[in-house]
């Protein structure tokens, strides 16, 4: 009988910590335009995610940045890039980003969504793996996918994008 009661209770403690939720409380994003070896940040971040923090297959990811706060460590490039001729700040001030699916390869999380620049929404998925409280991500874009276009042909337009999540412990 006690068996019984310690199994019962041990699965009721493992049920609930595999649906413990938890928020992103900060992100440090970082690219490279790879045609330029130009690398930036960009902040401003907030979240309306759900991260189950034993069970991320059931998470749900949906967070913003603002353009304003786009650096590439030269002030006529940042303005540049913040004006109506590439990023719009005035017109589309947030980079917006919602998962659709997340699913687990191996050691890593492949989180899919809607990623949306300038009112032009894409296909993206972002590889994550966990280190602790953190979810480490990276992806690839093309800015000219979304109206920036740098250069003209596409394949010189891909951005390399490093995040780092820190979750609420």
């Amino acid at each position: 009988m006690n068996k019984i009661f310690l199994l019962l209770i041990s699965g009721v403690l493992s049920f609930g910590s595999v649906n413990a939720q938890t928020n992103i409380i900060e992100a440090d994003i970082s690219f490279i335009f790879a045609s330029k070896d130009v690398e930036g940040t960009i902040g401003g971040f907030t979240s309306e995610s759900t991260v189950v923090t034993e069970q991320l297959l059931n998470s749900h990811f949906k967070g913003s940045v603002a353009v304003e706060s786009l650096r590439t460590g030269n002030f006529l490039r940042d303005w540049s890039l913040k004006s109506s001729k590439y990023f719009d700040e005035d017109e589309y001030p947030e980079i917006l980003f919602q998962s659709t699916n997340v699913i687990q390869q191996d050691d890593r999380y492949v989180v899919k969504g809607q990623l949306t620049i300038k009112n032009i929404s894409k296909e993206i998925s972002i590889d994550f793996q966990r280190e602790g409280n953190r979810l480490i991500g990276t992806t690839s874009i093309y800015s000219s996918d979304f109206g920036i276009n740098i250069k003209k042909k596409r394949e010189d337009n891909l951005v390399e994008v490093k995040m780092s999540l820190t979750l609420e412990q």
